[in-house]
């Protein structure tokens, strides 16, 4: 199939696919009623208030919204017009259950004290930039409307951007979120060139056997992509095509796959998280992921599987891919290739989906 003709084909299927996309997509809220503040309180410590402006209760997954434990990426930070970098977790999840949200009636405000310095490098000086920035798939009003931009994309509680000056010196010895959350270490076994640290023998063997189909994965992705292949893989899950963007999502998989066939004990498999997520990385740490109690009733392979969790843990990596967590699931994975490639090259669940290739497509 000739180059050309691809992209005829890909166009095609895109656009099918926002037809039907939008035939089966529940209403949308013609407006965000969340209003979020943000009152700096001193050298990186900030006050976020979220509001729901609305006359109907609002419902948001708890990660979405501020809270004093980092859990997600919620801040966009910047020093002197830099990227600051985070160093937070990023955590892999199921679709949300109904003990997963939080609930805000009608003129409700939720407060937060926030320590940024627990999720972003705040160790040098400098006049920073911060802005609450978060986007809130699965949100809805009571009334059952999605929060949810034209487009499809979910919308995105923004505050005003705020500027503090930030003494890093100050900041010595309180960044702490390394070590918030994270389980205890235990003891660590190198088996067939995997570091396995506080796991059963059953553990060792389960996730040993995902390593071994994740080197698959990322090896069948990245040949597909060093093909010059633009077939409804690619675009259902990374969306129209660029040279630009598909040469983004080339050197991706290259890396993904280069950090996965490293057989000194270099990837890490953390045994003592029991939280309900899959699996959860510190993007600054390569290579160590940390799995939890999802990741054990995943099949192997197929989707949400164990070997395409390490596929997504391990795109997070900086020294990888570097991705995010803009939205999680096949459903959003595919709306956010429509709305908006860039993001969706910027997505971790759009990386294991595009390796794991369930439903098999070219």
């Amino acid at each position: 199939m000739t180059l050309s003709v691809r992209h005829t084909v890909a166009a095609t299927a895109i656009l099918a696919g926002a037809i039907a996309a939008a035939v089966a997509a529940p209403p949308s809220a013609r407006t965000n009623p969340l209003q979020v503040s943000l009152v700096g309180l001193g050298n990186g410590v900030f006050e976020v208030a979220v509001t729901n402006t609305s006359r109907h209760t609002v419902r948001v997954p708890a990660w979405e919204l501020p809270s004093a434990l980092a859990e997600s990426k919620l801040f966009s930070v910047s020093r002197d017009g830099k990227p600051v970098q985070y160093e937070g977790p990023l955590v892999k999840r199921a679709l949300p259950s109904s003990a997963d949200f939080a609930i805000l009636r009608a003129g409700e405000t939720r407060t937060a004290r926030v320590d940024l310095g627990d999720a972003y490098d705040l160790s040098a000086s400098g006049d920073y930039t911060v802005a609450f920035d978060s986007p809130l798939q699965h949100a809805s009003l009571s009334t059952g409307e999605m929060l949810r931009q034209g487009s499809g994309a979910p919308m995105i509680a923004k505050s005003v951007p705020v500027r503090m000056w930030i003494d890093g010196g100050d900041r010595l010895g309180k960044n702490t979120n390394a070590a918030k959350g994270k389980p205890g270490g235990g003891g660590t076994t190198v088996v067939n060139g995997v570091s396995f640290v506080g796991c059963s023998s059953t553990q060792i063997t389960g996730a040993g056997d995902a390593v071994v189909q994740a080197r698959v994965y990322s090896e069948n992705a990245k040949g597909y992509l060093n093909t010059g292949t633009v077939g409804p893989r690619y675009t259902t899950w990374f969306g129209a095509y660029t040279s630009t963007r598909y040469n983004t999502a080339k050197s991706h998989f290259t890396s993904i796959d280069a950090a996965l066939d490293q057989s000194g004990g270099q990837i890490k498999i953390n045994c003592g998280c029991n939280q309900s997520y899959y699996a959860y990385v510190y993007p600054t740490r390569p290579y160590e992921i940390f799995v939890c109690r999802a990741f054990w009733s995943a099949p192997l392979t197929g989707t949400d599987s164990k070997a395409g969790t390490l596929i997504h843990e391990t795109s997070h990596f900086n020294v990888t891919a570097g991705t995010d967590d803009h939205v999680y699931g096949q459903s959003g994975a595919k709306s956010l290739a429509l709305s908006d490639p860039d993001s969706a090259l910027d997505n971790a669940d759009s990386h294991e989906y595009f390796a794991e290739n369930n439903p098999h497509q070219n």
